[in-house]
């Protein structure tokens, strides 16, 4: 019995370990995705308003639009803004079927998001409030190991993007999309006009330090109780 306890209890603290990561990816993502300042700050430094000859006024209904898209139940995008006056479709065919599969890898990262979130918020309460104190200190070695684990992948990920950004971002294309709709023409296509490939990196970076931040500061939090609670002891056993 105590056995199948204790496998229980370790497999549990291990799922939590690599659930608590991939929970911090698929956030930052969601913040990245809904994020009018990332998306107005490319504008800015790539001169997407030379780029395209839309007004900032229009760019930011641009970013506003696509935001209410991924969010939205539609399955196409229909986007108008006005270029010299003329109110004009801002995509074409090719780039409005490429956003539905945009769109559909959002949706999936929020499914995830939504799965491991909810599992490392239940095994996070569970050992705060209903557990034994061991529990709670074996919590928060969970979460500085997870801290760690997530450290090391961004880092991982963080060199490949920069020492290859175009190979690591047509091997991330190639991997998520199962057409080549994302081969678009920066002459003609708006899609690319407004995110181009600099804006891509700079997200990336982005990405990976808001990650980095939310993992420090978990394990900053963890380590901050086991200081609290080992100096609690060493006073107890001083008395």
């Amino acid at each position: 019995m105590e056995t199948g306890k204790r496998i229980i209890a370790t497999t549990a603290r291990w799922l939590f370990i690599l659930c608590l990561p991939v929970t911090l990816l698929t956030a930052s993502i969601g913040l990245a995705v809904n994020s009018q300042w990332l998306y107005e700050y490319g504008f800015n430094k790539y001169d997407v308003r030379q780029t395209t000859g839309l007004a900032d006024s229009e760019l930011r209904k641009a970013a506003s639009g696509l935001i209410s898209y991924f969010n939205s139940g539609e399955d196409f995008i229909d986007l108008t803004v006005i270029k010299d006056g003329q109110p004009f479709p801002l995509f074409n065919e090719r780039e409005i079927a490429h956003l539905k599969d945009v769109k559909r890898l959002i949706r999936l990262d929020y499914q995830v998001m939504l799965g491991t979130g909810i599992y490392v918020l239940l095994y996070a309460v569970t050992s705060l409030c209903w557990l034994a104190e061991e529990c709670r200190r074996r919590l928060a070695q969970a979460a500085i190991a997870s801290s760690g684990l997530t450290l090391g992948l961004i880092l991982l990920i963080g060199l490949a993007a920069v020492l290859d950004f175009q190979g690591f971002f047509l091997w991330f294309h190639h991997v998520s999309f199962a057409n080549d709709l994302w081969l678009l023409d920066p002459s003609r296509d708006y899609l690319i006009m407004l995110f181009p490939e600099g804006f891509w990196y700079d997200a990336t970076i982005f990405l990976a330090l808001l990650i980095v931040v939310l993992a420090v500061l978990a394990a900053g939090v963890a380590g901050g109780y086991l200081l609290i609670t080992r100096t609690k002891q060493h006073f107890n056993a001083s008395d």
